[in-house]
């Protein structure tokens, strides 16, 4: 069948006699003749249009513009990093390392290689960027170590917003990452310091995947308790690693399948690109031991194959806009809050002018009822000044209405005691002895 009849089929659905009230030429409106909450209206289509296809349409443009990917692998040497992206890809991004000689001067601190490679599966195009971070946990003092890789990570966020910023921004270069393989010792223990540190420091920047390296150092059982462990550690420091979302519209298959990916984290596996012979004759990627072959490709083994189902098959477009549009954008809000850019919540705002009277209203209400208020705390403020005013004019009243009344008081005691004087024939004042000098008494 071919597109055209295929998107045909699917309108005719709608157009024979469907089942769906608002497909039969009725508005979705309600009892009350209101919209939806959308206030969009569903009609029904008269024939083929062509937007069925659009599908079609961004499979043909993704294809020619190509994909670009970019994942770090994180762990302390020795656990098989390069071999293992080596196994995912099916290519050789890192060639074998060669051991350094004693007498070889040993690194400082962690450093930050990338390296990128562009691969082509079926005419799709992949730009394959891998980063890694030799170094890291190889050192007695490992206290700030996950510091240079978080720099990096935001660093590749700065050079990101700094694109969006230009005036021509027609070729973005996604160099972001996407995805974070963090390698686990198989200790069969549980989660070393440096472990939860990094974690704990990382995990709102990047999409965490933990993968226990080396699984086949454990037992099936050691496997299990392992894992155990080590999603309790990450459940108990509150750590986010990559969860495969949920749609609603999926199969069941489909959710059984994403159900068992789940179950799989972390991942317990094994990297290998040579190929070895099995007691049954068979040519399979893995590893020969004196007592059998651990096959990298079969999932009774390791969980190699649910990695690369996660990683690459199923969720690489996943992985890419959760880091775009949560990492990233929370990445990019907290840095333009702290250089002082705020949002302008009305610009491209669709504005409904009945929402915007009844907003307009409130606001004038508001406005005048914090007018109102302030006038009532002016008021009050003037009338107990008043008050104060009033008060303290009536205690000086009456401070002087004693001063005065006792004043008063005093004259009417001296009058009286003049009064008496007078009716008791004594004088007012009192006589003074005063003698003559030279004159005779008679």
């Amino acid at each position: 069948m071919s597109e055209v009849d295929s998107a045909s089929a699917h309108t005719n659905a709608y157009t024979n006699g469907s089942a769906d009230p608002v497909a039969n030429g009725r508005s979705a409106a309600g009892p009350n003749g209101s919209l939806p909450s959308g206030g969009a209206v569903r009609k029904k289509l008269m024939g083929y249009v062509g937007f069925a296809n659009l599908p079609n349409q961004v499979h043909r443009k993704s294809v020619r513009k190509g994909f670009q990917f970019t994942a770090m692998v994180v762990g302390e040497s020795g656990l098989g990093k390069s071999t293992l992206i080596n196994t995912l890809f099916a290519t050789e991004l890192y060639p074998e390392k060669e051991p350094l000689p004693p007498s070889a001067e040993r690194p400082s601190t962690v450093a930050i290689e990338s390296i990128s490679a562009d691969i082509d599966e079926n005419g799709v195009r992949l730009r394959l960027t891998v980063v890694d971070t030799p170094g890291f946990g190889d050192f007695v003092n490992n206290d700030n170590s996950w510091k240079p890789i978080l720099e990096n990570i935001e660093a590749r966020f700065d050079a990101y917003l700094e694109q969006e910023n230009r005036v021509n921004r027609q070729k973005l270069v996604d160099n972001r990452v996407h995805a974070c393989l963090y390698f686990i010792q198989p200790t069969g223990h549980a989660l070393k310091q440096i472990d939860i540190e990094f974690m704990r420091r990382l995990h709102t920047k990047v999409n965490l995947i933990p993968v226990i390296a080396k699984a086949d150092t454990l037992t099936d059982d050691e496997i299990v308790a392992f894992k155990q462990r080590v999603l309790k550690d990450i459940d108990h420091h509150n750590i986010q690693i990559f969860q495969a979302p949920i749609y609603d519209n999926e199969d069941e298959e489909t959710i059984a399948e994403n159900e068992e990916i789940a179950s799989k984290i972390p991942f317990a596996v094994v990297g290998s690109n040579q190929e070895v012979k099995t007691a049954d004759g068979r040519s399979v990627r893995g590893r020969a031991y004196p007592w059998g072959v651990i096959e990298v490709d079969n999932e009774d083994h390791c969980d190699f194959v649910k990695l690369r189902q996660m990683l690459v098959r199923t969720y690489m477009e996943e992985l890419r806009e959760h880091t775009n549009a949560v990492l990233y954008e929370n990445y990019r809000s907290e840095k333009l809050l702290g250089m002082g850019v705020t949002q302008d919540t009305s610009v491209f705002k669709e504005i409904n002018p009945a929402a915007k009277a009844a907003e307009e209203r409130g606001l004038h209400e508001a406005k005048l009822a914090k007018m109102e208020a302030e006038m009532k705390m002016v008021f009050q403020q003037k009338v107990q000044e008043k008050e104060a005013k009033l008060k303290q004019s009536e205690e000086e009243l009456y401070a002087r209405h004693r001063e005065m009344k006792e004043a008063l008081e005093k004259q009417r005691l001296e009058l009286e005691e003049k009064k008496r004087r007078l009716e008791s024939g004594r004088p007012l004042t009192p006589e003074k002895n005063t003698k003559k000098k030279g004159f005779l008494r008679t």
